[in-house]
């Protein structure tokens, strides 16, 4: 049996999230997501992208974008844009695309059940 537990999410507030919001990382390049943040600089883009704070052409790879990434995450938290809940809890999502919507958990666990194939990952379309 796979052990899970609830944990403290970091997420911003309910009066951010549309400014805060962002598609997949991996549905989208650097360049659809610079266009995407535009000026917003609450754009979760600046943390999963962080790309988009250099130069077009800046490898997504190199050191300093990851150091961005660190940087942002540390200003998003320091400016209340996104939060860690006070307890913690089990979190459930719906995510739509194409008309077709997919629910799930979000848990913590332990990587060895995942990798020993006692946690599988499963979509249920609805």
């Amino acid at each position: 049996m796979a052990i899970v537990k609830p944990f403290r999410g970091i997420r911003p507030p309910k009066e951010l999230v549309e400014k805060v919001e962002s598609r997949p990382y991996d549905v989208l390049d650097s360049e659809e997501a610079r266009i995407e943040a535009g000026d917003n600089e609450m754009s979760l883009y600046h943390i999963i992208k962080p790309e988009i704070d250099f130069e077009p052409g800046t490898s997504e790879y190199a050191p300093e974008v990851y150091e961005k990434a660190a940087e942002n995450f540390k200003k998003f938290q320091k400016n209340g844009w996104l939060v860690q809940d006070d307890k913690e809890m089990y979190y459930i999502y719906a995510q739509t695309m194409n008309g077709k919507t997919q629910y799930g958990l979000v848990v913590g666990a332990y990587v060895d059940d995942y990798m020993n194939g006692v946690i599988k990952l499963s979509l249920i379309h609805i």
